[in-house]
């Protein structure tokens, strides 16, 4: 046990000293990851982090980032760190508790809902059909999105490509100060493309995590009339249900976002090639160049390929996830973990109720430590 909590404290910690702004979100998935990878197999997960350089690696950036943290970040550091290790703690405790607990929960409600099975599965059935048409728009709209900026960024690197090449041939005075701004606006230009696509992602989460609100309000009202007396446990499965789909919504957004970073750093190196070659001799450079283009078409088109279908497989995602709760509503449920996803909200919950009462005591106390300030640059009077 010492050694989880060993662990788990250096990750905190990372996460804490390696952002100034560390959100619970990052710290509730620390905590949640980790009480995932023990739950699996906590004897071998153990046996890897002690074989592994993860407590060293951890414990290196912690000491890199120590001097750089501030008041703000420090004393967030301290506090959250051993709440979050407590909670860890608690979650391996509450867990065969919930688990139960959500057993009775789903006994109740299909012993209430069977008299009613046929309708209710068909109510689930239709309720996962109308999701799926609402969302296929919105993974139009992606693949439409996704290929208009791989697109625009295609177009506007291509010219500076072009340029650079042109200047070689012609065999400028000065390739440095002649090709040295091409490839400063070509690194520009990839860093812009690339933001925008990630900007374009949270209004698209944000649209479809309304859909899903949309979606468990109507389907919630189409089975109140067979879910009387349990309405209250119903609710919780469908909260449950939609915490689930938007924590699909949150990962996809990370997905996409994650792949336009890995081609920033795809194409970054091209910049600073051409960079790296100004110095040498001009047969290097024109072959770099000669090909840019080439390699540039290529990543940009890769890219397209391995996003286009997320939006595809991310509704099939949570039309299957509607399947799963008819099954567990129906007669023939089988012994499913349902219990884990209400005790992985019930996890975020309490971090995001940790940071919003922290941010909320930090600011009052710089409110109350403001006076202070402001008396202490008073001038005090001299004796006469």
């Amino acid at each position: 046990m010492f050694l989880k909590a060993v662990v788990l404290t250096l990750a905190l910690v990372a996460v804490t000293s390696a952002r100034a702004e560390v959100n619970a979100d990052q710290v509730a998935t620390v905590v949640w990851d980790y009480f995932s990878q023990l739950s699996n197999n906590a004897k071998e997960a153990v046996e890897h982090l002690q074989k592994s350089e993860l407590t060293q690696q951890l414990n290196a950036l912690f000491q890199d980032k120590l001097e750089d943290v501030n008041t703000y970040a420090g004393d967030l550091q301290k506090k959250l760190v051993p709440f979050a290790t407590e909670l860890h703690e608690r979650l391996t405790k509450d867990s065969e508790k919930l688990k139960e607990e959500i057993r009775k929960e789903l006994e109740e409600l299909r012993a209430r809902l069977l008299p009613h099975a046929q309708e209710v599965s068909q109510k689930i059935v239709d309720n996962a059909r109308e999701l799926h048409q609402r969302l296929g728009p919105h993974a139009d709209e992606l693949r439409t999105r996704v290929s208009a900026q791989a697109e625009q960024l295609r177009r506007q690197l291509t010219p500076y490509a072009q340029r650079m090449e042109r200047v070689v041939r012609e065999n400028a005075d000065n390739l440095k100060a002649s090709l040295t701004p091409y490839a400063d606006e070509f690194r520009a230009k990839i860093d812009q493309n690339v933001e925008e696509l990630k900007g374009h992602l949270t209004p698209y989460a944000d649209e479809i995590k309304v859909k899903i609100d949309q979606n468990m309000e109507e389907l919630r009202r189409s089975l109140a009339p067979y879910a009387q007396d349990v309405q209250e446990k119903l609710n919780h499965q469908l909260e449950g249900l939609a915490f689930q789909m938007k924590k699909n919504v949150e990962e996809l957004k990370a997905k996409i976002s994650a792949n336009a970073e890995e081609l920033r750093q795809r194409l970054a190196p091209m910049a600073e090639d051409v960079h790296s070659k100004l110095k040498g001799n001009t047969e290097g450079l024109q072959k770099s160049l000669a090909e840019l283009s080439g390699h540039l078409d290529r990543q940009v088109e890769e890219f397209r390929r391995n996003v286009e279908p997320y939006g595809d497989t991310f509704n099939k995602a949570l039309v299957r996830q509607m399947e799963e709760l008819r099954q567990k509503l129906g007669p023939f449920a089988g012994d499913a973990e349902s219990h884990l996803s209400f005790l992985e909200k019930d996890l975020r919950d309490k971090v995001n109720s940790f940071f919003s009462t922290f941010k909320e005591r930090a600011s009052q106390d710089k409110t109350l430590a403001l006076p202070e300030q402001e008396q202490a640059q008073v001038p005090v009077p001299l004796e006469s």
